[in-house]
């Protein structure tokens, strides 16, 4: 028996595959522990959430020079303390 997820989006061309076969003796509550620490590790929820909707080119350039600005005053805050 094994577990797998599986992610095709044809038209961008992004196949993740996720997949854990069920040891001799093994429970499936530690099979499904290592499947969720496979998914975590190869970033397939990070992966789904960024394809889950399109983004304008200027609206991303905007949203990472919002994200940048962020970054400088947290370090900028974690300088003056």
């Amino acid at each position: 028996m094994y577990a797998q997820i599986c992610l095709i989006r044809t038209r961008l061309g992004v196949i993740s595959l996720a997949e854990v076969r069920l040891q001799e003796g093994e429970s499936l509550e530690n099979a499904l522990r290592r499947f969720k620490r496979k998914v975590q590790t190869e970033d397939i929820i990070k992966e789904v959430k960024r394809h889950s909707y399109y983004l304008k080119p200027g609206e991303k350039r905007r949203l990472k020079q919002a994200l940048a600005r962020k970054r400088a005053r947290k370090k900028n805050r974690r300088e003056q303390d």
